[in-house]
């Protein structure tokens, strides 16, 4: 079993979340943007546009705020374990997207 994860096995949350939101804003002062487009994968393969992240509740866990998918639908709030994130995608955000920004980290 390669994939078992240990709860309060992970690092510090807000260290790596402070370091994600610097990669970002690094991204967007070198692609002149004022908020770019931040894409997170589960490693059971959802794909997800997020407005923001938080290392709460901690222990391993963190929250994951995504865009909502339709206008109109309500907003939500998934609560992961950080090992269930396959990859993190920084992108300029597409101009029929433009809402999509990424508000950030909250603490």
């Amino acid at each position: 079993m390669t994939n078992i994860w240990i709860p309060g096995a992970a690092g510090p949350l807000d260290d790596l979340l402070q370091r994600i939101q610097r990669r970002v804003d690094r991204f967007a002062e070198a692609n002149g943007i004022e908020h770019p487009t931040v894409e997170v994968e589960l490693i059971d393969g959802a794909l997800l546009m997020l407005e923001s992240m938080s290392p709460e509740p901690g222990y391993g866990f963190l929250t994951l705020v995504p865009h909502p998918d339709e206008e109109g639908e309500p907003p939500y709030e998934l609560v992961v374990p950080v090992g269930a994130i396959r990859q993190l995608a920084i992108r300029v955000p597409e101009p029929a997207h433009g809402r999509f920004g990424f508000a950030g980290f909250q603490a």
